[in-house]
């Protein structure tokens, strides 16, 4: 409605219109990135919640420490292949995104295949039940690589929904899997289960893609983006390889049972986490969005993003405190005990974690990996040195508030250094502004 005389033009139009279509656009690509998220955590909490019970508490913290190894060697991936894809190719024409996330998918599989080799070699030099579990972890890498691939440049092209079915067609395959896996009794039998269905979602992933991976242009893609991938290598690998630090030093010092009771906590925040990872597939692309949309609404969109990470993990917290005892039992069977001791600190802690996406996120956006770099590393070495130093103090429980106050620090490092590159920018663009 316009007022008598008022004039309008297409342009005007034209803007207010493209705000609520903006949005609109924007909540779609979270709902799939959320969506994504609770079906990939769903198959996680359905491995974790069968191993607990099929296998008691030593058992799996055996397998606890082969998923912890998977999430050094997947970090490595994703810092090799899927950030710089994420962070160069989000929303870029099909024509230029075929062709990267080709050769990311086949540095995926290198990356897979070549350290899977060493997991084997090492799992079969170990023996016993930890070592069975390594060699398991060797056989099915590189199907689990290839899969969490094809859901990064899913969303890199804005085609969330595709990544959302890929995780889902992993999660059917999963059931007769684990089915199976539970006749054999054995922790390798639970590790080849989850392996070998994620392994169904990869060869779904180049059908629904249309793209088949390239490992023989690795290299190439390696060259291209190596000022971005060394550096992103070398931080996600910190941060994962603070977390195997922990799991093992845990292990030394208290016990596997600690492991066992550890990963149970963090099952039991299962759905907060998949919040959490599920809008960390698509904060990255958005930041990078907004800030070429609207760079001065980048430090906004990366406050509210921690704001509500946090006050969503306490709230989460806050509910666990309150499930009885025969509830939890059921779930996770003897697990229950050891992990509900840590669900305060662990909510914290996660609290604390979530006030520093926000600022990773933006810092990504930026591409100021040498910012994110130095920040990461002071995580990790807070993370390791709050886990192990609280272990030795207090025990488990001691470790999970020693990782609590690690994570609140780093979050204060990621917000000072994103400020930092917000106004380095901001002074930058003036002075192109003056010299034009």
């Amino acid at each position: 409605m316009t007022i008598e005389g008022e004039k309008t033009t297409p342009g005007a139009d034209h803007h207010r219109h493209a705000r609520p279509n903006a949005r609109r656009a924007l909540a779609g690509r979270l709902s799939w990135g959320l969506a994504d998220q609770a079906a990939s955590s769903a198959s996680n909490f359905l491995v974790g919640m069968y191993v607990a019970r099929s296998l008691g508490l030593t058992a799996f913290g055996v397998f606890t420490l082969a998923w912890v190894t998977y999430g050094v060697v997947l970090n490595v991936s994703r810092g090799l292949a899927s950030d710089p894809l994420v962070v160069r190719f989000s929303g870029v024409p099909d024509a230029s995104w075929r062709p990267a996330a080709a050769r990311a998918a086949g540095t995926a599989l290198v990356v897979g295949s070549a350290i899977g080799a060493v997991s084997v070699v090492v799992g079969l030099a170990l023996g016993g039940r930890v070592g069975a579990g390594f060699a398991g972890l060797g056989v099915v890498l590189p199907g689990l690589l290839l899969q969490d691939t094809w859901r990064f440049a899913f969303f890199a092209a804005g085609a969330g929904r595709k990544a959302f079915l890929n995780d889902v067609v992993w999660g059917v395959a999963l059931v007769p899997a684990l089915v199976l896996a539970a006749r054999a009794d054995s922790v390798e039998a639970f590790v080849l289960a989850w392996g070998g269905s994620a392994a169904v979602a990869a060869g779904y992933g180049c059908f629904q893609s249309g793209i088949r991976p390239r490992p023989a242009l690795a290299r190439a893609w390696l060259r291209e983006q190596r000022d971005l991938g060394y550096r992103y290598l070398v931080e996600n690998v910190s941060l994962s390889g603070a977390s195997q630090l922990r799991a093992y030093g845990l292990g030394a010092i208290v016990g596997v049972s600690a492991v066992g009771a550890v990963r149970g906590a963090e099952l039991l925040l299962g759905p907060f986490l998949a919040v959490l990872m599920g809008l960390s597939l698509v904060t990255v692309p958005e930041a990078a969005r907004v800030l070429r949309q609207a760079p001065h609404r980048l430090g906004t969109f990366c406050l509210l993003l921690a704001g509500g990470l946090a006050a969503t993990a306490l709230l989460w917290g806050a509910a666990l405190l309150l499930v009885p005892d025969w509830a939890g039992e059921h779930v996770l069977g003897q697990v229950w005990d050891p992990a509900a001791e840590l669900i305060m600190p662990l909510t914290v802690g996660v609290a604390g974690a979530g006030v520093g996406v926000g600022a990773a996120a933006g810092l990504r956006a930026l591409a100021a990996a040498k910012r994110s770099l130095r920040c990461q590393l002071f995580a990790s070495v807070c993370y390791a040195g709050g886990g192990l130093g609280g272990a030795a103090l207090a025990g488990t429980v001691g470790s999970a508030w020693g990782v609590a106050a690690a994570n609140a620090c780093a979050s204060a490092v990621w917000w000072q250094q994103l400020r930092s590159a917000l106004r380095e920018r901001h002074r930058t663009a003036l002075q192109e502004e003056r010299t034009s």
